[in-house]
Order: structure tokens, then C-alpha cells, then sequence
């Protein structure tokens, strides 16, 4: 598809969320003020096939009211807000056009190095479609030696610039997470395997702060105490799609989390630094407690360089 048909989508699609309700006509009036139109109007054929596209691609639905001023809003919008696949596809093609348009002032917009492992998402997405096996060559950060395996497939979740495969291991019979960047080598295999019924990608990490999904680790509500300067962050970056704040004063607010305190919510707390408080549960506070005693200690002690 040519690239300039896709960036004509984007901003169907941005133009209508952002207005919420817009009538064809106001819509026009906005495609004429952008440099994609070159000056000619939208004719409403043209739209209506935007349209059209638009469903197909993104699964995003733009209808008419039917009533009043016969205004267009995208039906199923929450879409474009609750971390699907389309979601994230759609955020991340509205900012490479915008990246693209920008090209001239590129050494002004820095971004994050991102670990290798992509070059093995066409052959995990085939896959994951035809239910097929996968060989790999893994390296565990526990392990000193790469190993040789296959796996069966079940999904990919992306969490903090990292791509992880979600998958059962029939060695270990049991459903196991690999970081692509930790991948040497990986290959589609002829053989398929029967996906199983009661697997449900969401369900299986709604409990969870991101990719440790240990379903050992119970269920429990996280009370803690943070800085109003920091509270501010947490309002607009959440920890978790359960956060609620029970309190507020002008020196600090108390939130709460629903999940599994597994150890990757541990390490987020603690980049918090002193800005976060656990209050409950006691054995999780108690946990945090420790590590900050160790920490102390540490620092306590004697520079090598001063003995």
C-alpha cells in the first residue's frame, strides 16, 4: 500500500477521535487545511472508502448517528486505548508517519535502543496463525550454555522495549516466557500442534504487573504511600490497569493494585526510590523492607578506594 494512502488513514481516523462526533462537511474543512490534500476536497465516495479500508485494516468502525446532523464518530474507540494489537498498530504507524513528515529535524528526536529479536516476529506471527512448532537456540540469562528446543506457540506480549514469546514447552510440559533478545537462532517447523482451548493471551496476564505471570505468587490488594510530587506521575502513568488512589492530602496519596506481586513489580517499586511506600501487604512490606536494609548496608560500608 502506498505510503501516502496509509498516512491518509491515520488522519481519517485521528480527526474523527479527536472531534469525537464531526459531521462529513467539518471533516473536509479540516482535510483542506492539511498538506495531504493539496488543496482538492475530499469527495465522499473517496471517504466512504476510507472507510472501508480503515474497518479492514484496523478493525476500527467509523459510523454515521443517522440523526440530527448526521455526524461520524468511531463506534468502537476504546480500541484505540486499551493496549490491543490494533491499538498499538495504529499508535505506532500514527507516529512513524509522523516521524517520516518530520525527517528534517530527525537528530532533534532521540530515541530508545531497542534490543535485538524483531528479525524473528514474521516467522513467531506465521506461527502463532497456523499453530505451527518452533525451533530455537535460547540463552538464558541463568544458564551458561545456549540450548536447542521446540516450542508451541501461544503469543507475543511486548512489556518495556522488549519482545517476549509466550509458549508451552513439551520438554517441560508446562507454559514457559522467552525474551527474543535472548534468541540465537529460530526456525518454523512442518510440525502443528492442537492450541489450546482454555488459553486466553489476555486472561492469562491480567493479574499480572507485566511479563511474570507466576500463578504461585496469590492474588492480593498492594497499599502504598507515594510523594504528591510522584502521585502526580502515577496519575498519568499507571502501574497497573487496577490502580485506584483511596487517599489524597497535600503531602502524599495512598493507591492501590490488584495483581501478583511478582518480582518485576518488586524492581518497579523500588525504582520508585524513596517517593513509594508499601503499606500492605505486611509480608510484601516487610519484603521491600529488607532489600532497603541491605541497600543501607551497602552503602554503609567501607569504599575499597578509601581503605
Amino acid at each position: 500500500m502506498a505510503k501516502n494512502l496509509l498516512n491518509k488513514y491515520v488522519w481519517l481516523v485521528e480527526t474523527i477521535y479527536k472531534a469525537k462526533k464531526i459531521t462529513f462537511e467539518e471533516i473536509n474543512e479540516k482535510w483542506l487545511d492539511n498538506d495531504l490534500s493539496e488543496g482538492n476536497q475530499l469527495p465522499l465516495r473517496t471517504f466512504h472508502k476510507w472507510r472501508i479500508a480503515i474497518e479492514e485494516m484496523f478493525g476500527l468502525i467509523i459510523e454515521n448517528e443517522q440523526c440530527g446532523r448526521y455526524r461520524y464518530y468511531i463506534q468502537n474507540a476504546d480500541e484505540l486505548k486499551n493496549g490491543s494489537m490494533r491499538s498499538w498498530l495504529f499508535n505506532t504507524l500514527t507516529v512513524s508517519n509522523l516521524m517520516v513528515e518530520n525527517i528534517s529535524i530527525k537528530d532533534k528526536v532521540l530515541f530508545e535502543a531497542i534490543p535485538d529479536g524483531e528479525q524473528y516476529l514474521p516467522a513467531i506471527l506465521e506461527a502463532l496463525k497456523k499453530n505451527l512448532v518452533l525451533g530455537m537456540t535460547y540463552q538464558s540469562f541463568w544458564r551458561d550454555e545456549a540450548n536447542i528446543f521446540e516450542v508451541e506457540p501461544l503469543c507475543l506480549k511486548a512489556f518495556k522495549q522488549r519482545w517476549y514469546l509466550v509458549a508451552r514447552s513439551p520438554y517441560f510440559d508446562k507454559i514457559m516466557i522467552y525474551a527474543l533478545d535472548r534468541v540465537h537462532w529460530l526456525e518454523l517447523k512442518e510440525t502443528t500442534f492442537k492450541y489450546p482451548k482454555d488459553f486466553v493471551p489476555e486472561e492469562f496476564f491480567q493479574d499480572s504487573f507485566g511479563i511474570i505471570a507466576d500463578q504461585s505468587v496469590k492474588v492480593e490488594t498492594v497499599k502504598f504511600k507515594v510523594s504528591a510530587g510522584q502521585a502526580n506521575y502515577l496519575r498519568s502513568l499507571t502501574l497497573h490497569q487496577t490502580q485506584q488512589e483511596i487517599e489524597r492530602t497535600d503531602e502524599y496519596s495512598i493507591f492501590t493494585v490488584r495483581l501478583r506481586p511478582t518480582f518485576d513489580f518488586r524492581q518497579e517499586i523500588l525504582s520508585q526510590g524513596c517517593d513509594i511506600e508499601v503499606l500492605e501487604p505486611k509480608w510484601f512490606r516487610d519484603v521491600m523492607a529488607d532489600i532497603s536494609k541491605h541497600m543501607w548496608n551497602n552503602y554503609c560500608k567501607k569504599h575499597p578506594s578509601k581503605m
